[in-house]
């Protein structure tokens, strides 16, 4: 049996379908791109370009990213990485939050804007940045609360007619604008976080989007790292790792989350898994409808996350796996953060 944080040295294609978002057939595990050029301290271009084409010879091709990453930079990355080979990939992106080029990374300098103005203003500087003629999955990243959701979805549902964009989107949405965005134009997906460690969209968003036929893309699938039992707190991170603001990863709540390690590690053990896999495999056993994008800038991990893919959990280990969530403590987000979530 492999020890519990061993790192496979390789991983086989993917064993496990597509999955189905809505209309919108995509890989059973996605890759989160963020990471690449936002919020996790240095970037490494050629890494990152690596790690997206070896994603690909595993089979995991359903690419996340967003305007406000970098601000621009990432899309600008994952344009670069897909370049003549747009069909081999499906492309997910965002819009809605605006910020201060300046001082991308402070919340206090970001605001909200979900008008079909900028809607459309924002597609078009993606699709520019990407190099691509249409977007796959187009996400409100926040909603805009000045903003009726059908003035914002309705504006996006042009975008659609225009050829420019295949699949409608929202990101942390509760029931109710789920179901009102909806009846404008059908949503593909809804993204939001879920994980071992936050499980809060299971009261009404999961069966909701069950109900409409609506897909779940879950980021941060991993615990923003935590769950992988390589980070403790904020010691461990770099002066830029916007982590070091992240109310779960602070002094004291650190110490208490990391209870849910040894709970991971023992499931890992029995599998000869490391924790990642595990903590993903958890996320993929929650249904079909269901795909993780964790983030990487490496193939090392990209490769270990893949290895996911091929653990199927038993009853048991779902149990134990099951009561890790409360035990947590610890906002997901710093107050700026939260405000923007629609619950």
């Amino acid at each position: 049996m492999n020890a519990p944080d061993a790192t496979p040295a390789s991983a086989a294609p993917q064993s496990r379908p597509p999955r189905r978002l809505g209309a919108l057939r995509v890989s059973a595990m996605g890759l989160g791109c963020m990471g690449m050029t936002f919020a996790y301290g240095e970037r490494d271009d050629a890494e990152s370009l690596a790690t997206i084409d070896r994603a690909r010879t595993l089979g995991i091709t359903f690419l996340d990213t967003a305007e406000m990453y970098g601000p621009f930079t990432n899309e600008e990355l994952v344009g670069r990485a897909i370049a003549g080979r747009r069909d081999d990939f499906v492309i997910a992106t965002k819009f809605g939050i605006t910020f201060d080029s300046q001082n991308s990374a402070d919340l206090r300098s970001r605001g909200l804007d979900g008008s079909p103005e900028n809607a459309r203003r924002a597609a078009d500087a993606s699709l520019k940045r990407l190099g691509i003629d249409t977007i796959d999955l187009f996400y409100q990243h926040r909603r805009d609360p000045a903003v009726p959701i059908e003035e914002t979805v309705g504006g996006m549902a042009e975008l659609v007619k225009a050829g420019k964009v295949r699949h409608l989107g929202l990101s942390e949405v509760g029931a109710e604008t789920i179901r009102r965005a909806h009846a404008v134009h059908p949503i593909a997906a809804v993204q939001s976080e879920y994980s071992l460690w936050e499980r809060g969209v299971e009261a009404s968003v999961l069966p909701t989007l069950r109900e409409l036929g609506i897909g779940f893309v879950a980021y941060s699938p991993l615990g923003r790292g935590f769950l992988t039992g390589a980070v403790t707190g904020t010691a461990d991170l770099v002066a830029t790792d916007y982590r070091r603001h992240d109310p779960r990863f602070g002094a004291g709540n650190a110490e208490r989350n990391a209870a849910a390690i040894a709970i991971i590690r023992s499931v890992a053990d029995k599998h000869g898994a490391t924790p990642a896999q595990i903590a993903l495999a958890w996320v993929l056993a929650q249904g079909d409808d269901v795909v993780p994008i964790p983030g990487t800038k490496r193939r090392t991990r990209l490769e270990e996350n893949a290895g996911a893919l091929a653990i199927t959990l038993d009853a048991d280990d779902l149990a134990r796996l099951d009561g890790i969530a409360a035990g947590i403590v610890g906002e997901r987000y710093a107050p700026a953060g939260m405000a923007m979530l629609d619950r």
